[in-house]
Formats: structure tokens, sequence, C-alpha cells
């Protein structure tokens, strides 16, 4: 009984730790925070209590109130540190792969899976709705990037359906906070064997372009690069 009693009072306080840190965080992009989650506290506590009063029992209500407010403070605290993070996370580069890592059971993902001299990177998510490319840089590089990354899949994959999604706040591109929202809206086509297969085959094509021999120094007028083995 000590020991989880030990192990209850670690934990709290690094979870208190936590809390403060992420409340550090979403002041310095969202000042006004700490009074907007007060305000939503105090309104909803006196809410309850003044209907207490009204009916005659302000104690139980009072109750009620105070546990309800605590749950209203609570949400409105992580909407807005949520929102916090993500504008500034917005145009960071890997911003969209930490986005990817936590999207929720039943995905897959890789990072980079494709890159350019000009570090546009393409990610890649697979799921019962099958593969996604989130793609973030330059809007107009990453497509080169994506018709590249959905024609070295088209040999192996060509009976799953694939999505791409370009992270961006221009016309056509999807911000950062809805990314993971617009994946989880996609159709779920695919069975659990069927997204583990995909998985196989995509792992057994980025092996296949490690294993490919290059040949070392400038590549000669007129050579072309050695084919790997045919995928049957």
């Amino acid at each position: 009984m000590a020991s989880k009693d030990n192990a209850a009072s670690s934990a709290n306080p690094g979870r208190i730790k936590q809390i403060a840190q992420t409340y550090k965080m979403a002041k310095r992009v969202d000042p006004k925070i700490g009074w907007v989650i007060a305000a939503v506290g105090i309104v909803t506590f006196g809410v309850f209590l003044a209907i207490g009063f009204l009916v005659g029992h302000p104690v139980y209500l009072g109750i009620l109130g105070f546990v309800l407010a605590f749950l209203a403070m609570a949400i409105i605290f992580g909407r807005r540190a949520e929102k916090a993070a993500f504008s500034q996370m917005e145009g960071q580069p890997g911003a969209a792969a930490a986005v990817l890592d936590n999207i929720g059971r039943g995905w897959t993902t890789t990072p980079a899976v494709a890159v350019n001299r000009s570090q546009d990177v393409v990610h890649r998510a697979v799921g019962k709705a099958g593969i996604v490319l989130v793609a973030e840089g330059n809007p107009n590089r990453v497509k080169g990037l994506l018709a590249a990354e959905k024609k070295k899949m088209a040999r192996i994959v060509v009976d799953v359906p694939v999505h791409d999604i370009v992270v961006g706040t221009g016309e056509g591109q999807t911000p950062l906070k809805k990314v993971r929202t617009t994946m989880l809206k996609y159709p779920r086509v695919l069975t659990g064997p069927q997204v583990t297969a995909t998985n196989d085959r995509l792992r057994a094509l980025g092996d296949l372009m490690s294993n490919m021999p290059v040949p070392k120094g400038p590549m000669p007028k007129g050579a072309r690069m050695p084919r790997g083995p045919k995928m049957r």
C-alpha cells in the first residue's frame, strides 16, 4: 500500500507541473486566458448558486455548480491551450509530423517519406481510410513531391485509396489545426487486416528503395538508374 501511495504522490506533482507549463505556454500566446477561465468558473458557479436560492436548495446546487464550474474551466483551458499550441507550431518545420504523432489509434504514421533540397516534406499515414499523404512547405513545390510519392506507391497499392493534404492557410490548403479532423472525416474503406497488409507493402517498398544500388560519383550522360527487382 505504501508503494502505491508514494507512486500516486509522485505522479501528482508531475501532473501539476505539466498543467503549469501548459498554462505558461498558452499565456504567452493568449494573455487573456486566465481571465477567461476565471470568468467562466465564476459565472457557472454563480448561476447554479442563484438557482439554488430560488428553489430553496442553495447548498446542493452550490456544490453541483462548483463541480460544473471546475469542469467548464478545464474544458475552456484545454481548448484555448490547444489553439495556442497550434498557433505556435504553425509554419514550423515538422509541425505536421507532430500532429500525426498524436492522431490516435488505428493510424500508422511515417514522417518525411519524401523531402527535397528546400526542406519541403511529405509525411505518410495509413489507416482504415487508406493512405494519407500530408505535405508541408511551398505549395507549388510540394505538388511535385506528392505526385512522385503517389507514382512510387502506385506499383504496389493500386487497390488502396490515397488522399493528400497540403498544410497551410492558402486556397486549397488545410490549416494545421484541422489536419486531424480532416483525416478523421475520410470514409473508412479498409479492414484491419487490409491496413496491416498495406503497411507491410509500403515497408517493403521502403526497403526496396533503400537497397537499390546507386553508383557513386556523377552519373555519366545517357546512363540509366539500375532497376530494382520486380514486384510480383
